[in-house]
């Protein structure tokens, strides 16, 4: 191994743990009881005291360790003195000892956007949907997400109390994806999964006309991209605005990884520079395989609803 893992390296060994860190505040605020909940633009849009400390978390312990990046995170808060018990300065050993790609390997700092989503599912959170709940941290070089993480605080809940709670997957496209088994849905099954908690007749037509043989509602990009790698789903749908960039960085990259692909309803990839307007206005479309066919099938009057960026 080389004396200096390349920057791209340590920062993801860095927002693994960074991302452990946060997803064990998300668990601790659900066991304290006390949420915290304020609406941000209305009863669909919550943010939460974890939200809150998560990315005072994330954001202090990144920047600490990696001045010179830039990091755009979803919860618009108040410049304050973050505690020291929120700082992660850890990073994932593993991580390091890997090879950086060729192409990312004399990256700077300052050439860097990382884009955060410190509860992504925030509604299923208050909720107790928890499986649905992920941490983002999506790192961009030039407009191109090239490097992902994703926690899940509470995988195993199910199992009850004494069960190891949480897990991590990373990828960077080039090198691989990690923390998971990578599986398919059947090559003859269409099975969509879309939005839980935002739909309308545009993102039902849209879903409708992809002909599936099943159709899966759940809260989170995170999640839904996690159903992608895992078989459980072979197409993300949201023929809507309303996901952002903190939501489709991490995913993407991780789905770049392995193959897959994550574009807007026209097949138009997102720009992920510092910026750029957050939200993604033209809907998301992601897919493991066959991603050609899911865009043709998009309806015509969906596509003239929503504008490429």
């Amino acid at each position: 191994m080389s004396a200096s893992p390349a920057v791209l390296m340590r920062l993801v060994a860095s927002a693994f743990t960074v991302a452990e860190k946060a997803g064990a505040i998300v668990r601790k605020v659900l066991h304290s009881g006390e949420l915290g909940i304020v609406e941000k633009t209305g009863a669909n849009d919550l943010q939460t005291l974890a939200d809150r400390l998560a990315q005072q978390s994330i954001c202090a312990s990144l920047s600490r360790s990696f001045p010179k990046i830039t990091i755009i995170g979803e919860e618009d808060l108040p410049p304050e003195e973050i505690k020291e018990d929120l700082i992660e300065s850890g990073h994932s050993e593993e991580i390091l000892q890997k090879t950086c790609p060729a192409e990312y390997r004399d990256l700077k700092e300052e050439e860097l956007v990382v884009w955060v989503d410190p509860l992504d599912g925030t509604k299923e959170y208050t909720e107790g949907l928890l499986d649905n709940v992920t941490v983002l941290i999506g790192i961009a070089y030039e407009g191109r997400a090239i490097a992902g993480v994703i926690h899940q605080p509470f995988y195993n809940y199910q199992l009850g109390a004494g069960a190891s709670l949480g897990r991590t997957m990373w990828g960077i496209p080039g090198l691989g994806a990690f923390g998971f088994q990578l599986q398919e849905v059947p090559g003859d099954r269409r099975i969509v999964t879309t939005t839980r908690s935002h739909s309308n007749k545009q993102v039902t037509d849209c879903v409708d006309a992809m002909e599936p043989h099943e159709v899966i509602r759940v809260g989170g990009a995170g999640n839904k991209i996690i159903q992608l790698v895992e078989g459980k789903a072979s197409a993300y749908v949201f023929a809507s605005p309303g996901c952002k960039k903190w939501d489709t960085c991490a995913p993407e990259a991780l789905l770049h990884a392995v193959g897959g692909k994550l574009t807007d309803m026209h097949g138009n990839a997102y720009c992920y520079n510092a910026n750029v307007k957050h939200m993604n206005s033209a809907g998301v479309l992601a897919t493991l395989r066959n991603h050609e066919y899911y865009v043709s099938r998009v309806p015509q009057s969906v596509l003239q609803a929503l504008k490429s960026d």
